[in-house]
């Protein structure tokens, strides 16, 4: 194998593969990227036998071939190398080895034999769809907050995408929550989505191909298979495997009935519930709300840390209530609200709270309260 590419190509698509690489491995062909080499492509690939990202570059290629080098590695050095730089690499037979250069710098790195490297089969998927990039970066960032990082309940440990048919016309929804806090968002239901199965792609996969959204411009080819997902973004395809079990009934956790509305400045809210919380409980974070006539009040009380308190005026006209919150929670949420003005819909100070935004009708998410 024997080609040349520029170092920004390369750079670009070693940092999309490379994350995929556990820092950590057993099995030392799992510390390596694949290298492909044909006509004018160079083809990347990483997996963790879970995930597995491919992505391809523009290449001069002398020699067709393939190997395997050590991914971090690699990824480090072509980052130090100059911008503009040609980078060659190269492989003979009789040497197994991977020689890389670029103006006066060398270097040779040890391969593994690419047959070895394994394969994450993407048959059997049975339905394709396609999302443009933004609105697929909207389902994952008003969702990914809000996945559960407790691997003893690993069904919650991903987003659950599925189709809502109870709507007319029929949507795609994207879930996910940690029993503190619930995130749901839809979108109108593409083409070839219709009977999909509900799937729940792990958190890990999430981040992978938020990282691939960014400066993606054309539509995303979604696969979908039981056990399946695949994303092809063009030079870049990810295919993940996904999590097996039940995505709990998550709908009945979200409020029907609260009848106490607050509106609030948005951004007057996340200040003060930051400034506040600067002094509650590492472990809770709490902050406890208390609302009245036109305003509400919030506060936190840490026996070593101190206390604090802020009032800011908010449209709220019903009985008094006070609820408490985890601040952290609530920030989380609160940053999803584009509108400047946000919704809060409160039962009583023990039932769930649901919260709004304005500015995107399709979003709705849900708080559990804390007793402070």
């Amino acid at each position: 194998m024997k080609l040349t590419i520029d170092r920004a190509a390369l750079l670009k698509a070693l940092n999309h593969v490379q994350s995929v690489v556990e820092r950590r491995n057993t099995i030392p062909i799992l510390s390596n990227v694949l290298i492909t080499a044909e006509g004018d492509t160079a083809r990347f690939s990483a997996t963790d036998l879970d995930i597995e990202i491919i992505e391809a570059a523009p290449a001069e290629v002398a020699t067709s071939g393939s190997t395997t080098a050590p991914a971090h590695t690699l990824h480090d050095i072509v980052r130090k190398l100059p911008e503009g730089s040609d980078v060659r690499l190269e492989t003979s037979g009789d040497d197994p080895k991977l020689t890389l250069e670029a103006g006066r710098f060398k270097t040779v790195l040890p391969v593994l034999p690419s047959s070895d490297f394994p394969v994450l089969s993407a048959d059997g998927m049975t339905h394709t769809f396609e999302l443009g990039p933004a609105e697929l970066m909207r389902l994952i960032d008003k969702t990914k907050f809000a996945i559960s990082t407790e691997e003893t309940r690993y069904y919650l440990n991903g987003v659950h995408i599925h189709v809502v048919n109870g709507a007319e016309p029929p949507r795609l929804r994207a879930v996910a929550t940690d029993a503190y806090r619930l995130a749901l968002v839809e979108h109108a239901l593409p083409s070839g989505a219709e009977g999909m199965p509900g799937v729940i792609v792990p958190r890990k996969t999430v981040a992978e191909l938020r990282r691939l959204l960014d400066g993606a411009s054309d539509s995303v080819t979604i696969s979908v298979s039981e056990s399946k997902i695949r994303f092809d973004l063009g030079a870049a395809v990810l295919t993940s495997k996904l999590i097996e079990g039940t995505y709990p009934d998550y709908e009945r956790v979200i409020p029907q009935g609260n009848d106490k509305l607050l509106k609030l400045d948005t951004q007057v809210f996340k200040d003060a519930v930051d400034r506040v919380a600067t002094v509650s409980g590492e472990k809770s974070r709490s902050v406890r709300l208390v609302l009245g006539p036109d305003r509400l009040t919030l506060s936190a009380n840490n026996p070593d840390a101190g206390q604090a308190t802020e009032d800011i005026s908010v449209d709220y006209d019903q009985e008094a209530l006070e609820i408490g919150f985890n601040a952290k929670y609530l920030l989380d949420v609160a940053n999803q609200i584009e509108s400047d003005e946000a919704e809060l819909l409160f039962a009583d100070s023990v039932s769930p709270t649901l919260v709004l935004d304005q500015s995107d009708a399709d979003a709705r998410y849900v708080l559990m309260p804390l007793r402070v």
